[in-house]
């Protein structure tokens, strides 16, 4: 699922901001991207990240801008001295400007410290930020549940015109089957057993019965449905893959079985609802 939530705060005259974005991804990567003072606090940031998502690519962009005197680059007064003598020794003239552009005499500040000061700043900001994130994908999921839920009831209505038509496939069969003998038994006027004929039927209506398939298929719908319903803050995406996995395995049971042109055509709307789903799920949270 998509999402977008960023935050800033200041302290001890640093300014921070972080933003985090996230696009559909049926597994969970990150990409954080971190200003080289606080790039130790990258294993963290992925670990709080886990914490809080399962799937999709995340991408974290964070800045600071200190805006304290620590940020005042540091004068090496010994490379300094080292570079100042040397110039006596060639008795050469050399401004001071030109002195500080050497290797080493002008180093940056000592970021040890503002890694720990930065450490609980840039977690709070990602928290804010997820929360914000967050949001957007709850209101995005309300939208993928809806169209879900109507992929659901489609597929009800379809297995259960199937599982009424399946009867009457037997005994339209019988009927053929019936009628077919009666026409060759009168050319050749031969008998034929009753009891080969219920037989022939019996193991056709076994072959055909897609009885336990339509069950199957409406106890994972209700179980799918049972699971968008519930706000329990588990992660519920690689559930319903699962779920839209078997409903699919059920619809090639009754498309294998199916000597039906009616059920054939109904159980096609039923599988390309599932693929649907499918797809759907994949960004599911």
């Amino acid at each position: 699922m998509t999402g977008f939530g960023d935050a800033s705060g200041e302290l001890d005259g640093v300014h921070y901001a972080l933003e985090i974005r996230a696009v559909n991804n049926r597994f969970f990567k990150a990409n954080i991207r971190l200003p080289d003072e606080i790039s130790g606090l990258e294993a963290e940031i992925e670990s709080a990240l886990r914490k809080r998502l399962s799937r999709g690519s995340i991408t974290i962009v964070a800045s600071l801008r200190d805006n304290s005197a620590r940020a005042a680059y540091e004068v090496n007064e010994a490379a300094l001295a080292a570079y100042l003598q040397q110039v006596k020794k060639i008795d050469a003239s050399v401004e001071l400007g030109s002195l500080l552009a050497l290797p080493g005499v002008v180093q940056p500040p000592q970021s040890s410290d503002l890694l720990d000061r930065a450490r609980p700043v840039v977690l709070d900001l990602l928290a804010q930020a997820c929360d914000k994130l967050a949001d957007m994908r709850q209101r995005e999921g309300a939208g993928l549940a809806e169209d879900l839920l109507k992929h659901l009831a489609l597929i009800a209505d379809r297995v259960k015109a199937i599982a009424q038509r399946g009867p009457a496939v037997t005994e339209e069969y019988h009927q053929r089957l019936r009628s077919r003998i009666d026409e060759l038994l009168a050319r050749a006027e031969l008998k034929v057993n009753e009891v080969d004929v219920i037989k022939e039927v019996a193991v056709f209506a076994e072959r055909c019965d897609i009885a336990e398939e339509t069950q199957r298929i409406a106890a994972h719908l209700e179980q799918f449905e049972q699971i968008i319903h519930t706000d329990n803050g588990e992660p519920a995406g690689r559930t319903l893959d699962f779920i839209a996995q078997e409903l699919l395995r059920e619809a090639n049971t009754i498309a294998s079985k199916s000597n039906d042109a009616v059920i054939s055509r109904t159980i096609v709307e039923v599988k390309g609802a599932i693929d649907r789903i499918k797809e759907q799920v994949q960004n599911v949270e």
